[in-house]
């Protein structure tokens, strides 16, 4: 697939870019071996200098680069620009934080003498990101691991090239040294080769369950590591709660932001029966009032999805849960005949045999299902082959913990959406991958936890 920016608005292509032939790629992971020898002999305090001027430049260019994402992936401007400043959080974060977490790790052993733990870089990763986040979750890539002195190269996806662009330029103007960080138009074809190169030393994947898949089965090969953070289906579980408005609006927010483009977009709401009819009724009557729209307008609440694929396919979904006696509240359908744009949608009635029961549903499209206690809600959240995120809303906060612990998914929020925090551990279990990311947890993957012991003198 050629990398080009098609405008979800507009439904326009608008630039396209050549992809690397199979000697390019060899020439940029050459390059990135090359760079590992001195940037990985860069002191802690050089790395993290980088890191920070890196942050700086976002900060000072987040219009830019908030305008760059709304016209490739659709993303209103001012989510664009909430981004942006995360992700100049995120490289603050670990150049400031990180080196302590990396200093030697004093083991104090039982037979006496010396030992310490040392981190150190393992060599050239590759990164294969997607288009939902174009720059967050590359940061949350490089960040710790190019701290670690790492070198980096970054498959993004074919239908960001420009943002994929100014992340290698941005790297370029924080003094980062040529081959640390090489963006490459790669197809996923090329993936697998790349990662049978012995130079490189581990993968990470933020995408589909399908490629997670693929790109396991091609480290397990090569016997290099993975992280995976894949697909999630998270559960948005309504208990007894005080005030059922406000949860509503959470709701609304956690189903709707990047027009429900987020792995851990709340997107299977699970309701007490108590609050089943309000719910139903207050979440409907919301979403029917959103319309999308431009994304570089400043009230646009959401944007078109990213593609028009992903329009067909939601349609599809939806139409598949109907047929089969799904009830459609609201939405349902495609608005206009330009760009990618699709109604907020709500179901109720979905059934094990309908494709909304358990696929991720990749846009604005929201399932709602009635339980009658909370055993069955807890049933009814694990239920599901995926483990991301999860969002646990109820009054009685020793239920809410009591919920929480037993969820079998990576990450649980209590009465607030599930979202990203850059000193929080972020990943999941099941089919929604391996690994985690962000906070210290983020230097932990791609590390020699290198154990240098030395015995206490003899007399």
């Amino acid at each position: 697939m050629p990398y080009k920016t098609t405008n979800p608005t507009t439904g326009l292509v608008e630039r396209e870019f050549l992809s690397l032939t199979p000697e390019e790629i060899k020439a940029s992971i050459a390059r990135a071996d090359d760079a590992f020898t001195s940037w990985s002999a860069a002191t802690i305090v050089e790395r993290s200098a980088v890191l920070l001027r890196a942050a700086s430049i976002y900060r000072s260019r987040e219009e830019e680069l908030a305008r760059i994402i709304a016209t490739e992936m659709g993303k209103p401007i001012r989510q664009g620009r909430g981004e942006v400043s995360f992700v100049a959080d995120i490289y603050e974060y670990y150049a400031t934080k990180g080196p302590a977490f990396l200093s030697d790790e004093d083991m104090r052993p039982a037979r006496g003498g010396e030992a310490v733990v040392s981190s150190a870089p393992l060599g050239v990763l590759l990164g294969v990101m997607p288009w939902n986040y174009p720059y967050y979750q590359v940061a949350r890539f490089a960040a710790p691991n190019l701290l670690l002195g790492n070198t980096i190269l970054l498959k993004h996806a074919s239908n960001c090239p420009q943002s994929a662009l100014v992340q290698e330029e941005i790297f370029r103007e924080a003094g980062l040294p040529d081959g640390a960080y090489i963006n490459m138009f790669a197809e996923s074809a090329d993936v697998e080769s790349i990662i049978a190169d012995p130079r490189i030393r581990g993968v990470s994947l933020t995408g589909s369950e399908r490629a997670g898949v693929a790109v396991a089965q091609a480290a397990g090969r090569a016997l290099v590591k993975c992280v995976l953070e894949l697909g999630g289906s998270d559960p948005f579980i309504v208990l007894d709660v005080d005030d059922l408005d406000a949860t509503i609006d959470a709701a609304v927010s956690g189903r709707m932001s990047n027009a429900g483009q987020a792995c851990t977009a709340a997107k299977r709401f699970i309701v007490i029966e108590a609050h089943y009819d309000a719910f139903v009724a207050g979440f409907g009557e919301r979403l029917a009032r959103m319309t999308p729209g431009d994304p570089l307008d400043m009230a646009t609440g959401f944007g078109p999805l990213a593609s028009l694929a992903g329009v067909t396919d939601l349609l599809e979904v939806v139409r598949d849960a109907t047929d089969k006696g799904a009830r459609l509240h609201t939405g349902g359908h495609r608005i206009g005949e330009q760009g990618s744009f699709m109604a907020a949608t709500l179901l109720t009635d979905v059934t094990p045999e309908m494709r909304a029961f358990d696929e991720e549903l990749f846009g604005p499209v929201a399932v709602v299902f009635k339980v009658s206690s909370v055993r069955k809600a807890i049933e009814a959240a694990n239920g599901s082959p995926f483990g991301l995120g999860s969002a646990v809303f109820a009054s009685d906060l020793s239920v809410a913990h009591t919920v929480a612990r037993a969820l079998d998914v990576g990450m649980v929020f209590i009465n607030e959406n599930t979202d990203s925090h850059v000193d929080l551990p972020f990943g999941g279990t099941k089919r929604s991958g391996l690994g985690r990311e962000l906070g210290r947890f983020g230097l932990d993957e791609f590390v020699n936890k290198k154990l240098i012991r030395t015995p206490a003198p003899r007399d």
